[in-house]
């Protein structure tokens, strides 16, 4: 599932239709600038020992802490700002007024604000500067970095040992899941580097609760998608089952194109897990 192939996807689909709806069109410039910095970042290497590895695994903590994680700051800086100037030509699209981009220009990205958007605290800032939509900007700066090291470690993950409801590498929330081909199991996808890794399919990721009477999901027509609920947090989940999806389906473009069924969950009150 790289970036190239959603990228390709992306490119056949406006082929067929004639061009793209302008949300797609803007997250195809977004992977472009991320995929050209991806090039250019040398894999990281955590240099975590095997006892190290098992003692975060039981402990229930991500392989990655913020400390850990460094990347080149005058490159991330470079690309925080050509993701602020691609936000800023789409500023249509996240109601966001045009001023709140152009005091962005003038913020400096430091390993406290990295640190600070890793453990989801408020991002040191100059006065005026939107929260999320910082974040926002930051999370697709620092995405290319952090998928590197998603990429380092991922043969690290036990997968039989963790079954917890954030990130095995980063400790990011999920906001996708698939079912995938072979039995139906279920496996989160994170929002911040796209590790995947086995869940429950009766528990709510986000609270853990497994009452099933206030746990339930709706299916599309097809049987292709599913949105999962649960009135405990009143979050969900998008979910696809790859048990009937086409042969080349790339589970994080299905994310971009199943807005419709953000659409439909917030209409049910359900709103998505920050």
């Amino acid at each position: 599932m790289t970036s190239s192939g959603i990228l390709n996807r992306l490119d056949e689909m406006e082929k067929e239709e004639g061009s793209l709806p302008r949300l797609l069109d803007f997250y195809r410039k977004l992977i472009q600038i991320q995929t050209r910095v991806g090039q250019d970042i040398d894999k990281p290497n955590p240099g975590l020992s095997s006892e190290t590895i098992l003692q975060r695994t039981v402990e229930g903590k991500a392989l990655l802490t913020a400390s850990e994680f460094t990347c080149d700051l005058q490159l991330l800086q470079n690309i925080f700002q050509e993701t602020n100037n691609l936000f800023s030509k789409y500023a249509d699209l996240f109601n966001n007024p045009p001023d709140e981009f152009s005091k962005l220009v003038e913020v400096v990205i430091t390993s406290d604000s990295i640190k600070a958007w890793y453990d989801g605290t408020p991002i040191p800032s100059g006065e005026g500067i939107s929260q999320p939509l910082l974040k926002g900007l930051l999370h697709a700066a620092v995405k290319p970095f952090l998928t590197s090291y998603a990429e380092a470690l991922i043969d690290s993950v036990q997968q039989e040992r963790w079954r917890r409801g954030y990130c095995p590498v980063c400790g990011g929330n999920p906001d996708f899941s698939f079912l995938d081909k072979e039995n139906g199991a279920r496996w989160l996808v994170c929002s911040r580097c796209d590790t995947e890794w086995l869940f429950e399919r009766l528990k709510c990721p986000y609270c853990n609760n497994t009452d099933q009477k206030t746990l339930s999901y709706y299916t599309s027509d097809e049987g292709l998608y599913r949105l999962y609920v649960c009135d405990n947090c009143k979050h969900y989940l998008k979910t696809i089952d790859m048990r009937v999806a086409r042969p080349n389906t790339l589970v994080p473009l299905e994310r971009l194109i199943t807005l419709e069924l953000d659409i439909q969950a917030r209409d049910y009150g359900y709103t998505p897990c920050e």
